[in-house]
Order: C-alpha cells, then structure tokens, then sequence
C-alpha cells in the first residue's frame, strides 16, 4: 500500500511541476506551485523524515505562495 501511494504521490510531483512550468496564468501556476510543495512535505514526512517535511510545508506550501500571490497584486498579474 505505501509502494503504491509513493508511485502515485511522485507521478503528482511530476505532472504538477510540468503543469507549474507551462501554465501562462501566474495566479494558477501558484496554485499548482502550493500544491507541489505540500504533497513533497507529505513525502518527506512518509520517508520517515518530520523536519523537512515541516519545513516545506511551512515555507514551501505557505509562506512562498503567499509572498508570489503578494508579488502577482503589486504587479497588477502581468507577465
């Protein structure tokens, strides 16, 4: 069952980390960033490491796409 949901959590990573790179609105490729780094912390934490997997979720899920969302209202969303 852990195999399992390993394989499918890692093919998560790669599908949103290409779908991060190729979205042309910032507001979702946010999104999709936010989303990557939560399901990485949820693998850390299942690799038995809890100390990256906080720091990710902390930095990685949180404060990174809050300061990119700030950065996208000051901006106006223009690429």
């Amino acid at each position: 069952m852990t195999a399992t949901l390993n394989i499918l959590l890692l093919l998560f990573l790669v599908v949103s980390a290409i779908i991060a790179v190729r979205c042309r609105d910032l507001l979702s490729s946010v999104i999709v960033f936010a989303a990557y780094s939560l399901v990485m912390a949820v693998l850390w934490q299942l690799q038995g490491a809890p100390y990256p997997a906080v720091a990710l979720a902390i930095f990685g899920a949180g404060a990174t796409p809050l300061l990119l969302l700030a950065a996208i209202r000051k901006t106006g969303g223009q690429e």
